[in-house]
């Protein structure tokens, strides 16, 4: 899938990256795929555009896409790292005010009750 082109001036942005080589390119969509995935594994559904909650989800995936950009090497060297505390806060957030889809009705009106 890789980084939309609406998202992709953002994104860059963010992490602050310029410049890029076409295997950095292609390395950067599969952070971004990687990210998106995350989210959808965390329960967090992607929100439509011009939302609030979508400038929150593309933030949260920003975060994730420069912490694996950032941490690429298989060793740290010197201090432990930790988790940025204000992601953690606002994908808990975005989690616990995920819409419910469960009690929506998807039925189809003309074939009635399922049996």
């Amino acid at each position: 899938m890789g980084v939309p082109e609406a998202r992709k001036v953002t994104l860059l942005a963010f992490c602050r990256l310029d410049g890029l080589s076409p295997e950095e390119e292609g390395l950067l969509a599969v952070l971004y795929d990687a990210a998106v995935g995350y989210m959808t594994q965390a329960g967090v559904r992607e929100p439509p555009e011009d939302t609030p909650r979508r400038a929150q989800y593309d933030l949260c995936v920003n975060y994730l896409v420069l912490d694996s950009w950032d941490q690429r090497d298989v060793f740290f060297v010197g201090a432990v790292s930790s988790e940025n505390p204000a992601f953690r806060r606002l994908l808990n957030q975005m989690k616990l005010t995920e819409p419910d889809v469960s009690n929506l009705d998807t039925s189809d009106p003309e074939e009635g009750e399922p049996s």
